[in-house]
């Protein structure tokens, strides 16, 4: 038997060495050298997750706008709109804010378990 290598396939070792390293940085444990890296890497991941709050934010605004935009069109009888895309869009709408809210949610619990601990 030849052992072959699949080119459009990647070495299963470096896709777990990528997986790791995406978990590490979701976790907040990645590396600092000294002290002031620390701070410094504190700083910028608050500014990550503030950025990253505020794109999907912004993301379900735009999705939301687009499916009332859609459906708006289809009632004044645009041709080029159907009723599938107006359901398809709404449904991608209540999706995406019911999924906003889950994770408003978890954070506020998070922060009161934070706020409630003893100190």
């Amino acid at each position: 038997m030849t052992n072959r290598v699949d080119m459009g396939r990647p070495d299963i070792s470096q896709v777990l060495n990528e997986m790791r390293a995406l978990k590490s940085r979701a976790q907040g444990f990645e590396p600092a050298t000294a002290a002031g890296d620390v701070n410094q890497a504190a700083a910028t991941r608050g500014v990550e997750f503030q950025q990253l709050l505020s794109n999907a934010v912004n993301q379900v605004n735009s999705v939301q706008k687009e499916s009332s935009q859609l459906a708006e069109s289809f009632q004044l009888g645009d041709p080029n709109v159907t009723l599938s895309q107006v359901v398809v869009a709404s449904e991608k709408a209540g999706i995406a804010f019911e999924a906003m809210t889950e994770v408003r949610n978890k954070l506020v619990n998070a922060y009161e378990d934070i706020m409630n601990m003893p100190i």
